[in-house]
């Protein structure tokens, strides 16, 4: 637990849109260096918000159906659904706070 899960084009509706609690969707690729600064930030809040919100990864060159269905163009993006839609949205490498914020909202 604790760790971001990959999900693709054909899991994402069942492990994002379906659950039941919030669920923050990195969308990175590996030539991404900003997504590489954000990955440690985001595998720290997927500890400290364990149970309460899923973390899962994107990978938006392999998966480029949900990636354009939700508009991403500049990664890393950071989207939090909450009931199957997006609630909340941070673009390329912010501070540990600013996600938190998205996550507290997400939360209420």
């Amino acid at each position: 637990m604790g760790k971001p899960s990959p999900v693709d084009d054909k899991t994402f509706d069942e492990v994002v849109v379906k659950a039941t609690r919030p669920v923050l969707v990195d969308f990175w690729a590996p030539w991404c260096g900003p997504c590489r600064m954000v990955a440690p930030i985001v595998d720290e809040l997927a500890e400290e918000y364990s149970g309460r919100v899923d973390f899962v990864k994107l990978n938006t060159d392999e998966n480029p159906n949900i990636s354009a269905k939700y508009g991403i163009h500049s990664i890393p993006t950071l989207l939090v659904f909450k009931g199957g839609q997006p609630v909340g949205q941070i673009i390329g490498f912010r501070p540990k706070r600013d996600l938190q914020k998205k996550l507290e909202e997400a939360l209420t």
